[in-house]
């Protein structure tokens, strides 16, 4: 069943039942809609864009914070036909400009905090003929339309528009070897089996209650909710991660499943240690299940969370944007014995473990891990190079080196393309060394991950400076504030940047040097 329909199954079924509450602590709001007014809220959305000559085939960005709009408006666009295009808040002026050249974007939805960056580009791209805008009235910019006019011209009737599984539905950008943005499409059978994997693997039943802190333009959190949307179960959005929020969440909401980052985790235990939080203070039992994804994670951690939480069942799950998301690799709830492997094939998914020439490995040896299963993207839309390399007779090469263990779980060991990924976030090192490379000290520069019990890994970076030229590190931080605030590295070494004959640098042996890893990101 088409998602969108399983929407207005929900609505049919649970109508005058919460299905979203949005929770800001900050601002001590807390607002909630049933799932008939999410699904009338989507209708409107959805009949408004019709309304303006947005239809099937046609693409619309999608750049909110998470919000109790957030959802709606996905769907409202899912219903027209057109594609979803969620854009990471973080995006600079220029990464939106890129990708919403790239989908050929005819409308955009956005919320307060892009102004300013829209305004930047916005005579760059004239494709985009409608702007919505999500937010105060008295900030909005003459361009846009308002959300509430917006709405009120739009029907709450099911718009007249068929969708079939193996339709086009969504185009979520991640980004490649060189850091640029790269597009991943889906279609609306890949957002159905997200649902589908997502219940089978963790057993939402309409009693239960979701906590979702991560933001919903990221395929992770939104797919992990699809597990609860498909049985009717609402959810809490919470704007916030600050561990005493999340429990007051947990305790008010009687929230039943958190997915977390490992830094958030690591954040809850500490206040726990600290004292900052007392535990006594908090209505907790009904939470049964706390799973994490997104980045390996500490057995240690896991480990010191059972001992505070006992009664937690845990998960992991391994995925890629190009799997819609999570779920390919699973841990299961039943095998917390496995702990710091990723697990085995999800739900109807297959893996192998391959070298260079596709030779299965033999158990306990590394290669690169290969999946296939009904969860997988289209293509890497206008890059038919890069999806034919990714693409092997319907397998995807994930470019993570992994093993398998005498039990079949299979370990993740390296990654074959030097992505860092700091709480939950990939970064791509070659990105920062051209920024420093602007630098006119700088003669040389290396980017890697290094270990971090918190972030998982930290933004590392190697320098070599000018001969007679003077750099110290508050010097290099200081420039790396032209950088969006998570890509900043947060350590500085100054070091000769060690390079191969073909002149690539050599990061395995920055890693072993700084990390004393032999193989890094060894879990």
């Amino acid at each position: 069943m088409i998602i969108t329909e399983i929407l207005a199954r929900n609505a049919r079924m649970y109508g005058e039942k919460t299905a979203l509450i949005e929770l800001d602590p900050e601002k001590e709001r807390r607002v909630e809609i049933t799932w008939k007014e999410f699904d009338d809220m989507a209708n409107r959305v959805a009949n408004a864009l019709l309304g303006r000559g947005i239809g099937k085939g046609d693409k619309v960005v999608h750049l909110m914070v998470n919000c109790l709009e957030w959802l709606p408006v996905y769907f409202g666009i899912l219903r027209t036909g057109a594609w979803a295009v969620p854009l990471n808040f973080r995006f600079v002026a220029d990464d939106i400009r890129y990708c919403s050249d790239i989908a050929e974007a005819g409308a955009m939805v956005f919320g307060e905090e892009f102004v300013e960056r829209i305004d930047l580009i916005r005579e760059d791209l004239p494709a985009v003929e409608n702007y919505v805008f999500v937010g105060p009235e008295d900030i909005r910019p003459d361009y846009a339309e308002s959300f509430g006019a917006f709405l009120e011209s739009g029907s709450t009737q099911s718009p007249d528009v068929v969708l079939g599984l193996m339709d086009d539905a969504a185009l979520y950008f991640t980004s490649g070897t060189t850091g640029q943005p790269k597009p991943i499409l889906l279609t609306h059978r890949v957002l159905e089996f997200a649902c589908i994997i997502e219940n089978r693997h963790h057993n939402q039943v309409h009693e239960d209650n979701f906590l979702c802190i991560p933001p919903l333009y990221h395929t992770g959190a939104k797919m992990h909710w699809f597990g609860n949307f498909i049985v009717g179960a609402k959810a809490v959005i919470l704007k916030g991660i600050n561990p005493k929020w999340i429990l007051e969440a947990v305790s008010r909401e009687k929230a039943t499943i958190v997915w977390l980052l490992v830094p958030w985790a690591q954040d809850i235990l500490v206040a726990i240690e600290n004292g900052d939080v007392n535990l006594a203070d908090y209505s907790l039992d009904q939470w049964r299940l706390m799973h994490i994804g997104a980045q390996p994670v500490p057995p240690s951690l896991v480990r010191n969370w059972k001992k505070v939480f006992p009664h937690h069942e845990y998960d992991t799950n391994y995925g890629l944007s190009e799997t819609g998301g999570p779920g390919c690799v699973h841990l299961g709830m039943e095998n917390l014995h496995k702990v710091g492997a990723i697990g085995k094939p999800g739900f109807d998914w297959e893996c192998r473990i391959v070298e260079s020439d596709m030779n299965y490995v033999s158990p306990g040896e590394t290669g690169e891990l290969m999946v296939k299963g009904p969860g997988m993207m289209t293509g890497y839309f206008k890059n038919p190079e890069a999806t034919q390399s990714a693409l092997i007779d319907g397998w995807l090469l994930t470019g993570d080196m992994a093993r398998a263990d005498e039990d079949g779980f299979i370990w993740l060991v390296d990654r074959k393309k030097d992505v860092i990924i700091t709480g939950g976030e990939n970064i791509f090192p070659v990105e920062i060394e051209d920024f420093l490379m602007e630098n006119e000290k700088i003669q040389d520069t290396a980017v890697i991950g290094l270990p971090d019990e918190r972030l998982g890994e930290i933004v590392t970076a190697i320098i070599k400076v000018k001969p007679g030229k003077t750099l110290g590190e508050e010097e290099v931080l200081g420039f790396c504030e032209g950088l969006p605030r998570y890509k900043r590295p947060r350590k500085i070494i100054f070091d000769d940047v060690p390079r191969n004959p073909t002149g690539k640098i050599e990061k395995t042996k920055l890693r072993k040097k700084y990390a004393g890893l032999e193989e890094s990101f060894k879990i």
